[in-house]
C-alpha cells in the first residue's frame, strides 16, 4: 500500500502580515499533482490543517477544495486536529464525509478511532489520535467510568503528555497480524524544532517515543522540520515536516511529502517526494550599499522570494524597510549586525545618573547603542536642545 504523508498545512497563515493563501494554494496544487501521478491508497494528514481555531474564509474555501479533488484522486483521506485546529469545528460533517472515504478525527471523548484498510499482504489499520494534552486525557476519564471517586484519583496522576498518551492508547485493540499506523500530532522527544512552532515551557509537552511502541509506523505532525524520531528496532516514528517554510530557520529544508509504502510480512519503505514553493524563504547579509546593487541579485529569484535583509551598516539607514522593498517587494524581516546589535546593550538599573549632565548621558547612551561616540555636530546639537528646554522652563516659572 502506498500512502502519502503530509502534516501542519496551516492554512491561512500569516507570515510577518504577509498572507499566505496564495503558496498554499500553488503547493496544494503540487500536491495534487503529484498524487495523481503517484496515486496512492490513502493519504494522512497529522494536524494543523488551519492556523488558528476559528480559520478565516479563504482558508475554509482552499481546504474545501483540495479535499475535494484528493478525494476523487484517492480512496482514504486521513485527517486529525492538531493544536492549531478546534476539533469541533474540524470534525464537523465527519460521518457524511466518511461516505466519500475522509475519516476525521472526532473530539477526543476516551476513545481512538480506528479505520482498517486491506492490501493484497492482509489488514492496514489506521488509528486516529487527535491532539491532546493532560488535561483531555483526565476530563475523558472521569466522565468514562461509573466510580467516580477512583476514576478522580487515578485520573490525577495523568500530569505529562506522555502520561496522557500512554492512557489514550493503553486499551486499544491492536491487531499484532496488520500493520497499524497511527496518525499523532505531538512533540516526541528528540525532534528538532523551528521558530514557527509552539512550545511548553520545560518542555512538558514532550511525549517518549515508548508511547507508540504498539505501532508500526507512526505518522507525526507538529514539527515542521522532517526528520525521522529513533525508535523500537523495525519502527519508524517520522515527522513529514510541512509543505511550505513558515519561518527563516527553516530557510535551509527541503520540504517535502513522506511516502510510505508497505509490503509483504510488514515491510515499510519511506522515500520523499519534494516541494518546489512558489517562493522560496532567503537569508541575506551586507551593507545597505552592497544589498541594493544589481549585480548582488540579478542572477537570482530575490525580488519575488521572501527575504529576510540583516545589514552591517554600523549607522542605521533612514528609511531602509521602505527602500528596500523597491527591490526586494516580499521582505519580511530586516536586522542589523553591527557593534550595537552584538554589544546587546541595555540601560543599567541604579546607575550615578544623578551626578552626570543630560549631555553626558545623551552621550554615553549614543556611544553604547552605536558603538562611537556623538561627532562634534551631534554634540552641538544636543547641547543647543536642552539649552532651549532650559530657556523654556525658565520662561514658564
Amino acid at each position: 500500500m502506498k500512502i502519502f504523508h503530509l502534516s501542519d498545512l496551516h492554512i491561512g497563515k500569516k507570515v510577518y502580515d504577509f498572507s499566505m493563501i496564495p503558496d498554499q494554494e500553488y503547493i496544494l496544487n503540487q500536491i495534487l499533482n503529484l498524487a495523481e501521478a503517484e496515486k496512492p491508497e490513502a493519504v494522512i494528514l497529522a494536524g494543523d490543517i488551519y492556523d488558528r481555531t476559528v480559520p478565516p474564509a479563504e482558508a475554509v474555501s482552499l481546504m474545501d477544495s483540495f479535499l475535494e479533488k484528493m478525494a476523487e484522486l484517492c480512496p482514504a483521506i486521513f485527517i486529525i486536529s492538531g493544536n492549531h485546529d478546534s476539533p469541533e469545528r474540524l470534525a464537523f460533517g465527519g460521518g457524511l464525509m466518511e461516505k466519500s472515504g475522509v475519516y476525521i478525527s472526532p473530539v477526543y471523548n476516551g476513545t481512538v478511532k480506528r479505520v482498517t484498510l486491506e492490501d493484497q499482504w492482509g489488514p492496514v489499520d489506521f488509528y486516529l489520535l487527535p491532539f491532546i494534552k493532560p488535561a483531555h486525557v483526565r476530563a475523558a476519564l472521569n466522565s468514562n467510568k461509573t466510580d467516580k471517586i477512583d476514576n478522580e484519583e487515578e485520573s490525577e496522576k495523568i500530569r505529562t503528555c506522555t502520561e496522557a498518551v500512554k492512557e489514550a492508547l493503553k486499551e486499544l485493540p491492536v491487531n499484532k497480524d496488520a500493520v497499524n499506523i497511527i496518525l499523532s500530532h505531538q512533540f516526541v522527544t528528540g525532534a528538532v524544532r523551528s521558530e514557527s512552532e509552539e512550545v511548553m515551557i520545560g518542555g512538558l509537552d514532550n511525549v517518549d517515543a515508548s508511547a507508540y511502541e504498539n505501532f508500526d509506523y507512526i505518522a507525526l505532525g507538529h514539527i515542521h522540520g522532517p526528520q525521522t524520531i529513533s525508535g523500537k528496532p523495525g519502527q519508524i516514528i517520522r515527522y513529514c515536516g510541512t509543505p511550505l517554510k513558515y519561518s527563516f530557520s527553516e530557510s535551509g529544508q527541503e520540504k517535502s511529502i513522506t511516502v510510505l509504502e508497505t509490503g509483504a510480512g510488514g515491510k515499510m519503505e519511506t522515500r520523499n517526494l519534494p516541494l518546489k514553493p512558489l517562493r522560496e524563504m532567503v537569508e541575506i547579509k551586507g551593507t545597505y550599499s552592497q544589498v541594493t546593487e544589481r549585480d548582488f541579485y540579478k542572477d537570482t529569484n530575490w525580488q519575488e522570494d521572501y527575504v529576510r535583509i540583516t545589514l552591517t551598516d554600523e549607522q542605521d539607514i533612514p528609511d531602509a524597510m521602505a527602500r528596500l522593498r523597491s527591490i526586494y517587494k516580499n521582505l519580511m524581516r530586516l536586522d542589523y549586525d553591527n557593534a550595537r546589535t552584538r554589544n546587546n546593550w541595555t540601560p543599567e538599573e541604579g546607575g550615578n545618573e544623578n551626578i552626570r549632565t543630560p549631555e553626558e548621558l545623551i552621550g554615553d547612551f549614543y556611544s553604547r547603542v552605536n558603538g562611537h561616540s556623538m561627532n562634534d555636530n551631534q554634540k552641538a546639537v544636543c547641547k543647543s536642545i536642552f539649552e532651549g528646554l532650559s530657556k523654556k522652563e525658565m520662561a514658564e516659572r
